[in-house]
């Protein structure tokens, strides 16, 4: 896919319907959709596309440790197209190393739908929007836990409300205003490029992201092919179509079979045929696919033919998009190195808990949750060690006077859903005064978004300092960052205090929602249900 392509004009929808969409469903549109009570005759959409292209960028990374002779070729790192991280104004905070010095690594991996060649035309099913600005129709974070342990996966449907913030696309300077309330999160990459997802992404979720790659349809096609196809699983035989031609095309008869080229990318696609014909049920058989494919890519030995790991290196590197940090083959190998430690019973993969908005989605209290567990780094399989009572160790440099002690106070309560909360910042500036922290001033500069409220400090000489203020409010020691984000002491009042000047710090427990539907890496059980409308 070209850079010039990303940073066109955010496309009309002019397109023909996806083969696997319901006509009925609507125009992949953005906006507020109005809330409906009923369904209108037809099922609504769960998320889109959630995991095809993961799986030929998966192939890739993980390959890479057995392939490192093949991928240094220099001309393997002249395919690969590069793009800025991040087009944002703001960042979200770096995380806290742990107790050993180790930082999670998050990377979000994105599916363009690009139609800019003919083969990406005929795979995506449209053959009207030709060159047209693509839309990041599959989104997925993947976090890697700091030590390694453990990696969880977040994907997002495509149609899911959010707000995406100002993007100021570096190449020419064009500056895409922050979306007038809520649009389709996939219209983000319509803003500057892939950097605008990425900062989408922080601002939902609070998660600093430290790469991304993208990937298009005809990666998908081309990498499974190089690795000789992935196990699937049908409890019947199916065949996705049905008399309007609606579905994927996927026939396969019951049992398990390999897959691989465009029929990978049908099981990816099928919508029509797996059980309740919903997109929750195409995201689990896309989760099924995943975790096959990492199974094969661990025990398959086919796998250390040169000429097959050369022809998977040469597809992968002609199919990303990566940001410059992982610009060179040798970069991608090192992350291979790091993915590679995690066992797949320590892989968890998740949907975003969403709710329906009309024909659209938008984030539930278990999304925020979600989050939550993956900036704290908590293991969604729910197998981290019991961390042992800490001790609570005495700062470098002891707290100064609270007379002494300079607060910034900052309003972050705004949120997807609600505007930030008036006169917060000088309420509790006036609460710190009270208590005799008469350095505390209000920063009324402007509001920002914040799930919890915290307290960041930029140094260890005032980590001391930054513990003081907390303890005086209630806030719980977790909630004490350092961060280089900020100059001094800084508290952010986040959406969980929006009244009151009380701070109550939320029960919360570490268990992952139900409604994320994990799905264990190392289940090689998973069978499709087949609708019986589509057997034959």
């Amino acid at each position: 896919m070209t850079q010039s392509a990303v940073r066109a004009t955010v496309r009309d929808d002019r397109r023909e319907p996806d083969p696997e969409e319901d006509p009925a469903e609507g125009p992949a549109d953005g906006g507020d959709a109005p809330a409906s009570g009923t369904d209108g005759g037809h099922r609504p959409r769960r998320g889109r596309r959630l995991l095809k292209w993961f799986a030929a960028v998966l192939a890739l990374l993980i390959a890479g440790s057995a392939t490192a002779g093949y991928l240094y070729y220099r001309h393997l790192n002249d395919k690969i197209e590069k793009d800025p991280l991040h087009l944002g104004d703001n960042k979200a905070a770096e995380p806290t190393p742990n107790a050993a010095g180790q930082t999670p690594l998050n990377i979000l991996l994105i599916g363009s739908d690009a139609r800019d060649t003919e083969e990406n035309q005929q795979l995506g099913g449209a053959r009207e929007t030709f060159g047209s600005t693509p839309l990041a129709d599959v989104q997925m974070l993947v976090h890697l836990s700091a030590d390694r342990t453990n990696m969880s996966v977040i994907s997002m449907p495509r149609d899911t409300l959010v707000h995406i913030p100002k993007c100021t696309d570096p190449d020419d300077g064009t500056v895409y205003p922050a979306s007038n309330g809520r649009v389709m999160t996939n219209q983000s990459l319509g803003h500057g490029g892939p950097g605008c997802t990425v900062a989408t992404w922080e601002n939902l979720t609070g998660i600093h992201i430290d790469h991304f790659v993208m990937v298009d349809f005809a990666g998908v096609v081309s990498m499974a092919d190089a690795v000789g196809g992935v196990p699937v699983c049908v409890d019947a035989n199916i065949h996705s179509r049905d008399s309007q031609g609606h579905g994927s095309g996927l026939k396969l008869p019951e049992g398990t079979h390999p897959v691989k080229g465009e029929q990978a990318l049908q099981w990816l696609r099928t919508r029509y045929g797996f059980e309740d014909g919903s997109d929750l049920a195409r995201a689990k058989a896309q989760h099924m696919y995943m975790n096959s494919l990492v199974r094969q890519l661990r025990e398959n030995a086919t796998l250390s033919s040169p000429n097959k790991l050369r022809r998977l290196a040469e597809k992968a590197t002609e199919a990303l998009t990566v940001d410059p940090g992982l610009d060179t083959v040798k970069k991608l190998y090192d992350l291979s190195t790091e993915l590679r430690k995690v066992e797949p019973e320590r892989i968890t993969m998740t949907t975003m808990p969403n709710r329906y908005v009309g024909a659209r989605v938008e984030p539930t209290e278990d999304a925020e949750k979600l989050f939550r567990l993956v900036r704290e780094d908590i293991a969604l399989d729910g197998r981290d060690k019991k961390p042992e009572k800490e001790r609570e160790t005495a700062p470098a440099d002891p707290a100064a006077e609270d007379a002494e002690i300079a607060v910034q106070v900052r309003n972050g309560t705004r949120t997807d859903t609600l505007a930030a909360a008036s006169g917060r910042t000088s309420t509790i500036a006036g609460v710190l005064r009270d208590k005799g922290f008469t350095g505390a001033t209000a920063d009324t500069t402007g509001a920002s978004s914040e799930k919890r409220t915290v307290v960041r400090y930029p140094s260890a000489d005032l980590e001391g300092d930054a513990r003081r203020v907390a303890e005086a409010l209630g806030i719980p020691a977790s909630a004490v960052k350092r961060s280089t984000d900020v100059s001094g002491v800084t508290l952010v009042v986040g959406a969980d205090w929006r009244e009151g000047t009380a701070y109550e710090a939320p029960e919360e427990d570490d268990e992952t929602p139900e409604s994320a539907h994990a799905l264990n890496g190392a289940d090689d059980k998973a069978c499709m249900h087949v609708n019986p409308a589509f057997t034959w």
